[in-house]
């Protein structure tokens, strides 16, 4: 297997990284999985390696061994709902979820460029809306979208292509609170055409697509998985 076949996934321990990281591993990916924290499920097939991806020396020490790189997913994320009104959290949740994904294909950059590599990074639903619930984390996505978009134009040209996904609603421990509040559930469930919340499993499929050859000449895009919630 070629070292073009490696691939990191920042925040790959848990939630739609962990999916990510379990579904690569079990296609003969080499997955470095970079965060704080991991599940008891992370599989045996993948290397994880603790990472705070606001530690610019951290994130460097991912990087440096890897020659060739041939995928980065940028899964690391938090939100503090109403906490974000306060501009102190505001900026530790843009740090997180805007500067560390920039720092990242940064720091992979030079590496994906000699593997021939792809970047996606995860956008929301909350990039095309607004939300009073989280104001960092609906900016934060908002910003990774547009980052998105910068970074296909600037190194498509190296033949790095980036794209992002904007799940919708997904069973991930984030999302616990809507999902047990019945009232905002029902609201919820009585938007998504397909009627029901994705898996972690079918984001993480989208990614795979995204990082293959199959989609050679996607660059640039925010593609929705939310089940037709946008469309609503």
């Amino acid at each position: 297997m070629s070292e073009a076949r490696h691939v990191v996934v920042t925040g790959g321990g848990t939630g739609i990284g962990l999916a990510t990281t379990t579904l690569l591993a079990a296609r003969g990916w080499q997955v470095i999985a970079a965060g704080l924290e991991r599940e008891d499920t992370f599989p045996d097939a993948a290397t994880f390696v603790e990472c705070d991806v606001t530690d610019a020396a951290a994130l460097g020490a991912v990087f440096a061994p890897l020659d060739t790189l041939g995928g980065l997913v940028t899964c690391a994320g938090v939100i503090r709902y109403a906490e974000e009104w306060n501009p102190e959290t505001f900026d530790k949740v843009m740090g997180v979820n805007v500067t560390a994904v920039l720092a990242s294909a940064n720091a992979a950059a030079d590496a994906l460029e000699r593997g021939g590599g792809s970047v996606v990074n995860i956008a929301s639903m909350w990039t095309f809306f607004g939300s009073s619930a989280a104001p960092a984390y609906g900016a934060s996505k908002g910003a990774v979208a547009a980052l998105t978009r910068a970074q296909a134009v600037a190194w498509g040209p190296r033949g790095i292509r980036v794209n992002a996904v904007a799940p919708g609603w997904v069973e991930t421990r984030i999302s616990a609170g809507a999902r047990n509040d019945p009232e905002r559930r029902a609201r919820i469930d009585a938007r998504i055409p397909l009627g029901r919340w994705a898996a972690t499993e079918e984001i993480a499929k989208v990614v795979a697509f995204l990082l293959s050859a199959e989609a050679s000449y996607v660059h640039g895009a925010i593609l929705p998985v939310d089940g037709g919630y946008l469309a609503a």
